[in-house]
């Protein structure tokens, strides 16, 4: 008995695995160029700050296979792009694109250095007005 449930369990996960494993790489070298783009333009939502190319997270290698097997089943980039965009949301994206949504994201560094030369420059004006309106102390 406990060597059919072993027989039986052994069978299971090598059914698991075997579902689960899909290529890492494309047999059609054109195939595979598209891979590698794609993984360069989505951001991995583990890391954040690097691409599914760059990422050695779990979540990315899993990413990058569903990417390939997007590609292997037939789609377009901008297939693969909108799904993983509806999936995952706009966030997904390294470049996001400029829309009402991702203003801020995208003006906000422009408007920090505005609003900070703004400062330094009132800062240094009032500085320079106190300077001008104190009276010289005489020199004994």
């Amino acid at each position: 008995m406990t060597r059919l449930l072993a027989i039986g369990l052994f069978a299971i996960f090598a059914f698991q695995v075997a579902a689960v494993a899909a290529p890492e790489k494309l047999s059609n070298p054109a195939l595979e160029a598209r891979a590698v783009a794609l993984q360069k333009q989505f951001r991995c939502l583990v890391c954040q700050g690097e691409s599914l190319d760059e990422s050695n997270a779990p979540l990315a290698a899993d990413l990058r296979r569903l990417i390939r097997e997007r590609i292997a089943a037939g789609d377009t980039d901008d297939d693969v792009r909108r799904y993983l965009v509806a999936r995952y949301g706009q966030f997904i994206l390294m470049k996001p694109p400029v829309e009402g949504a991702t203003y801020l994201l995208w003006f906000a560094p422009l408007l920090a250095v505005i609003i900070g030369a703004g400062l330094v420059t009132a800062v240094a004006y009032r500085a320079r007005r106190r300077l001008l309106e104190e009276p010289a102390e005489p020199q004994t």
